[in-house]
């Protein structure tokens, strides 16, 4: 029953092969608002049958005609969406009913060029099945006069119920279209973006909070003993030796001075430079992350000090991407080993920062990867420049501004000595002596402290300062970066109508290369469907409100001959539309017991094929997406766009048709002999 082709047929149920990436994108083009005018409304159904839902656009538009928003191009557009993707058999009785009177209604429409002929082209091809020869001719004549919007959007909607006598004259140019289209719009380049998720706006670490006001009592207060100690020593001196208590008390606040400023300058690098090594050192020590379904994610530290982030999945995924991104963006005269091994601390704060400001419930790291490879392109142009370890190179001290505070200092301590001597031989009083050197010892003692506390202080508002610099200057150039990345996906980024037209090209071409196999026309198929499904591994997106696209398609194909079923299907790339191999079956009418169709919040929908001779065989039509809704979105009207979107309903009519009756069902429900427009369902 099956030919041994080549195949690259897949279907592991409930586990996944690589990865299955979704996204939803942030886009309402075809949300209809609870106000929304006729117009909004026939204009939003228009979109959903360029993009595959004819199921939704029938009812906006029939809602848009109710309301008094008619006329040709209306009609023709509703007479599309009810008729795709599905054959007349799939028509209930009253929606043919409603296409026979909407034949009456056009009579009553003014003349136009193309939406009035465009509709009545409809309706003959609709009225072909049983009429001679020279009646098809000239029907289609009419319809290859059409202008080439009307023409093509009736050979594509029309595809299941044309009869096999019009497909087959209309084949060869159905062909040429979708070869000539199937690559239109740099289809190679712009699908993968399809599937870039909406990036998340720029954020940056915020400076810590300033804590130099913890300083200022201590700062205070020794300082003021500073002042007492010291003002006893000059005066002392002053009252003892005026003159010569004057000069050294002048060189005294001269080399103060100095030392305060040099010193400053020194202190606050020293400091800095090693705060900054020593997290890029912890940053680079930390134990690997652990693989979050065999540990517990633990709370990330609210720190913005670049600490180690939660060991969890998320952190460890952006972990992944740094180095991968490192990997990838290499400067000069680098290869990938040693790139990444330079950069390891440097990689380990970046994560960090990022895990931190980012790690949201449902936030992916394809979100922020715009940032990741941002900031991997940064450091490898900061490398190429010599800025890469910037901060070593901001926060050293030049040796003559340490040669100058080390002199001012040691003339401080000789200045202040000589004014101590100063002071203490103005007297002839050994007490007084004794305590001139006594307070002396203070000053040291207070003013060492009352320095340390001031350098410290200065250091933190200096450092609260720079950060607070750094931070606007980094969140500048990331917002910029985030701007440049959304306006590229916008501009790049297919539309849902393109990305269904390259599908139903290359659904056009793959049957034509079935039918070109198997040396069949269409006068040979009673009845055809093609059921488009994803085929794993998969990256998935869609816009709000429309149905999923999928990177890579099964295409299954069954076609109705009088011997017989064939199914034949396909794995498609969808990026580079190739198909690397095919798997065919055929079945005999009567192998089919019967067709089940499941559904399951958690696995998503799926149908068995039950046959007399041989297992159940199982077709994954759409994966579960309840956890990826949005908080409008029903359940049950996604699954439903889906569904339309995959073709399902009427591949389940005639699969069922079949199992029930074998041939004699299908050769009832073929294009070449519709119901009656008045029969019953």
């Amino acid at each position: 029953m099956t030919e041994g082709f080549p195949s690259t047929h897949n279907e592991a149920h409930g586990s996944f092969v690589g990865f299955q990436a979704s996204d939803v994108h942030d886009s309402t083009i075809n949300i209809v608002p609870p106000d929304a005018s006729p117009q909004e409304k026939y204009e939003v159904g228009v979109r959903c049958l360029e993009e595959g839902l004819p199921g939704r656009a029938r009812e906006l538009i029939w809602d848009a005609i109710t309301h008094n928003h008619d006329g040709p191009q209306i009609r023709f557009y509703w007479a599309l969406a009810m008729l795709s993707k599905r054959a007349h058999h799939d028509l209930s009785a009253e929606e043919r009913r409603q296409l026979d009177r909407a034949r009456d209604v056009m009579q009553g429409y003014a003349e136009d060029k193309d939406w009035k002929p465009g509709l009545q082209v409809v309706f003959d091809l609709l009225a072909l099945p049983g009429k001679a020869d020279s009646e098809t001719a000239a029907v289609l004549k009419r319809l290859r006069d059409l202008a080439p919007p009307q023409r093509d959007l009736i050979v594509h909607h029309l595809d299941l119920v044309l009869t096999s006598r019009t497909k087959a004259t209309l084949w060869a140019e159905v062909c040429e279209l979708a070869r000539t289209g199937q690559f239109r719009g740099d289809r190679s380049r712009r699908v993968p973006y399809y599937f870039e998720p909406d990036p998340i706006g720029a954020r940056t670490r915020p400076p810590e909070e300033s804590t130099a006001f913890r300083y200022r009592p201590r700062l205070t207060a020794w300082t003021g003993l500073f002042v007492v100690a010291a003002g006893f020593l000059g005066i002392s001196a002053v009252i003892a030796e005026p003159v010569t208590a004057i000069v050294e008390l002048l060189i005294a606040l001269g080399t103060g001075f100095l030392a305060a400023r040099f010193g400053q300058r020194w202190w606050h690098n020293k400091h800095r430079l090693q705060a900054k090594e020593q997290e890029l050192g912890q940053a680079s020590n930390q134990e690997p992350v652990p693989d979050p379904a065999r540990s517990p994610a633990a709370p990330f530290p609210a720190s913005a000090g670049g600490g180690a982030p939660a060991a969890d999945g998320f952190t460890s995924r952006v972990r992944k991407s740094f180095e991968h991104y490192f990997g990838k963006y290499l400067p000069h005269g680098c290869d990938r080993p040693e790139w990444l091994a330079h950069t390891t601390g440097i990689r380990a704060v970046l994560a960090a920062e990022v895990a931190f400001l980012y790690r949201e419930s449902r936030i992916s790291v394809d979100r922020v990867n715009w940032l990741i490879r941002y900031l991997a392109r940064d450091a490898k142009d900061r490398h190429n420049n010599g800025m890469l370890f910037a901060h070593r190179q901001q926060y050293r001290t030049p040796v003559t501004t340490k040669l100058a505070c080390v002199l001012a200092l040691a003339v401080l301590g000789v200045t202040s000595l000589a004014v101590t001597v100063t002071a203490a031989t103005g007297s002839a009083s050994a007490f007084h002596g004794f305590l001139t050197f006594a307070v002396f010892l203070g000053a040291i003692g207070s003013g060492r402290r009352a320095a340390s506390v001031w350098l410290d202080m200065r250091s933190e508002e200096q450092r609260f300062a720079e950060e607070t610099q750094e931070y606007h200057r980094r969140m500048c150039a990331r917002e910029e970066e985030f701007q440049r990345w959304k306006e590229h996906l916008d501009a790049i980024r297919p539309s849902d109508a393109e990305m269904e037209a390259w599908l139903s090209h290359d659904k056009v071409l793959f049957t034509a290369d079935v039918l070109r196999h198997h040396q069949l026309t269409w006068y040979d198929i009673i009845a055809h469907t093609l059921l488009t499904t994803p085929a794993r591994p998969y990256r998935r997106a869609r816009r709000r409100g429309g149905p999923w696209r999928y990177s890579r398609y099964t295409l299954r194909l069954f076609l109705a001959t009088r011997n017989g079923i064939r199914e034949i299907s396909t794995e498609v790339d969808f990026a580079r539309a190739t198909r690397p191999g095919e798997q065919r079956t055929n079945y005999r009418f009567n192998a089919f017991s019967s067709v089940q169709v499941t559904e399951d919040d958690r696995i998503g929908y799926e149908m068995a094929l039950l046959l007399s001779n041989g297992p159940a065989r199982t077709i994954r039509i759409k994966d579960a997406d309840s956890h990826q809704l949005e908080p409008y979105e029903n359940a049950r009207d996604l699954s439903q766009i889906n569904l339309d979107a995959a073709g399902f309903a009427h591949t389940f009519r005639l699969l069922e048709g079949i199992a029930a009756d074998g041939k004699a069902w299908i050769e009832r429900n073929n294009a070449d002999s519709p119901p009656p427009a008045d029969s019953a369902d």
